[in-house]
């Protein structure tokens, strides 16, 4: 009898031994983190303007999908602003903050785009804020786009001329609409000051190029 007890007990070892193992695999495989990347995405639909830590929400998405220039989680993205309305779940990437993503992103959009001097001017070009006159207008206009700026003047030997001519819109910041409208613009210097001294003594308004 005591050899007996003695070789199941020698048995019931390794079977001791296997159960222990599968339950620790059991529960590594519970909190092993799935597989994927943690990107920030909208927790709502955002209308744009400055981000609040609650706006943003983490998503986990398979590596093959990430888009460039998204922002993991802890990136310093509250208070950026938005450079126009976001969609629930989309995610947060640098061409819709303000800022040197953006600006990139239109400036690449000039050079392609086969302005008059676009290529030349790439390296010096600035982003230039404008108010709109007609908020309706400045509406219409979504990064990316086109445009010619002209001013319209009370005094002068002419009551409109262009300012700036095909430029692109950087960002169209959301605000008030009872003064116009803001517009974000990749200009030349020499754009935004003429930009500057026409918005001074006159009114702004803008013609759109087809796409």
């Amino acid at each position: 009898m005591r050899a007996l007890r003695r070789l199941s007990a020698r048995r019931r070892r390794p079977i001791a031994a296997v159960l222990a193992g599968l339950a620790v695999a059991c529960v590594l495989l519970a909190v092993r983190t799935p597989d994927g990347v943690e990107v920030l995405a909208a927790a709502r639909d955002l209308p744009g303007g400055r981000l609040a830590a609650s706006d943003v929400v983490v998503v986990r998405l398979p590596p093959d999908t990430v888009p460039a220039g998204a922002y993991a989680p802890g990136a310093p993205v509250s208070g950026r602003v938005l450079a126009g309305p976001l969609r629930r779940g989309e995610l947060l990437t640098d061409a819709r903050l303000l800022g040197q993503g953006l600006f990139r992103q239109a400036l690449a959009g000039q050079s392609a785009g086969g302005g008059p001097g676009a290529s030349a001017a790439e390296p010096g070009m600035v982003a230039t804020p404008v108010r709109i006159a007609d908020a309706d207008a400045a509406r219409l206009l979504s990064p990316g786009d086109v445009i010619d700026v002209l001013a319209a003047f009370e005094d002068g030997p002419f009551q409109a001329r262009t300012v700036a001519q095909e430029v692109r819109v950087v960002a169209r910041p959301p605000g008030r609409t009872d003064g116009g409208a803001l517009l974000v613009l990749a200009t030349t210097p020499g754009q935004a000051a003429q930009l500057a001294q026409a918005e001074a003594q006159g009114r702004l308004s803008v013609t759109i190029h087809p796409h």
